[in-house]
């Protein structure tokens, strides 16, 4: 490959293990950071949760810090290594989601004891009915959710957070008011989502339709775009694959789904780009974004947005798009029809394209393996 020519650094990625096997939007984020790293000089290895030598790296970069456990092994042997430790955090709560979109002993759970608690028993969970286990799930149950999160936190040299206020939420909810963190903003491929190249012959049917692009689960709230779409003469094109503990939640969708609205479970990156290209809006309404990469990618393409007002949304799209309450059915009603019935606002793409490419993104994280260097040599 040409790039290695002139390689600058080796850094080794290491990530949740099913981030190939249930891929999320974590996944296009670890692979597209790869490729455009590469293109500034930067050599990417990518890891799962089991055994890393770091013998031959100079930094260690970790993603997910909602789930310590997929890490929490690796970074305490990337700390003995001595090497520059950084964590995309991908933070946020769903605690509200589990508060008031589950039912029966898991509401009772979330609104009952604390957060981290709520976490811990939920992961605990996971690991015994999915049986993921691994050298790390011991290492997590003896130390607690928090715990978990706290020492990965503070074992970083800088954090890489979505936005400057997610970056905030990390250090309020770490402890950690003085840690070194710089923004690394979520992007999108202008090469795939090019709106002037991009064919949509195969999608024409839906044209003006409203799309949602994501994975089917509780926390994207789904189920209340249907129900708000029921009374809508409007046609709604839902694209995705259930995760592997919502298959209930899927199946009660396509119960509750009228005649309007249409499932794709899965689709390539081109023709999303042409369902985005042929659709009037985009929603994307879940319990919390950090801002949703299908979002920035329905804006370069012209399409309206419906997002929700929880995480860093309006830190990307500030007045650009339509807001709503998650799992609010009249609020993302009301939603549906200002964005069906609006023009669509080029300044919103123009921002998308200025600010949140994978191009500023490589820099971006690039800036922060050279800060974490820094800070290395003075441990």
């Amino acid at each position: 490959m040409a790039f290695l020519r002139f390689i600058t650094m080796n850094v080794i990625f290491i990530t949740r293990p099913t981030v190939f096997s249930g891929p999320g939007g974590d996944t296009i984020q670890l692979l597209k950071t790869k490729e455009y790293l590469e293109k500034l000089g930067v050599r990417v290895d990518i890891a799962d949760s089991s055994d890393v030598s770091f013998e031959e790296y100079d930094l260690a970069h970790f993603f997910n810090l909602r789930n310590p456990q997929d890490i929490l092994v690796n970074v305490r042997k990337a700390k003995e290594a001595n090497i520059p430790i950084v964590l995309s955090t991908i933070w946020g709560s769903y605690l509200e989601c589990d508060q008031k979109a589950r039912v029966g002993v898991q509401r009772w759970v979330a609104n009952t004891f604390k957060e981290s608690t709520v976490e811990y028993l939920k992961t605990t969970a996971r690991i015994l009915f999915n049986r993921n286990f691994h050298k790390g799930t011991l290492e997590y149950l003896c130390k607690g959710h928090y715990g978990a999160q706290r020492e990965i936190a503070s074992s970083t040299h800088v954090l890489l957070p979505n936005s400057p206020t997610e970056l905030e939420r990390v250090k309020k909810d770490m402890s950690l008011p003085e840690k070194a963190g710089l923004s690394v903003a979520n992007a999108v491929d202008l090469r795939v989502f090019d709106y002037d190249s991009v064919n949509t012959s195969k999608y024409e049917k839906y044209k003006g339709c409203l799309l949602s692009a994501a994975r089917i689960e509780i926390r994207k709230c789904q189920l209340e775009l249907i129900k708000a779409c029921n009374e809508l003469p409007y046609k709604l094109v839902i694209v995705g694959k259930p995760s592997p503990n919502s298959v209930e939640y899927y199946e009660e969708c396509r119960r509750v789904a009228g005649n309007n609205v249409v499932f794709i479970e899965h689709v390539s990156q081109e023709e999303l780009a042409a369902l985005y290209k042929v659709c009037k809006a985009h929603a994307l309404i879940s319990w919390m974004e950090t801002p949703g990469l299908s979002s920035l990618e329905a804006a370069v393409m012209k399409s309206n947005l419906l997002i929700t007002n929880r995480g860093d949304t309006e830190y990307y799209f500030q007045n650009y798009a339509e807001y709503c309450e998650p799992g609010d059915v009249e609020s993302i009603r009301k939603g549906i029809v200002r964005v069906m019935e609006s023009e669509f606002n080029e300044d919103m793409r123009n921002r998308v394209i200025d600010n949140f490419t994978w191009e500023h993104t490589a820099q971006q994280t690039l800036d922060g393996y050279k800060l974490a260097k820094t800070l290395n040599k003075g441990d």
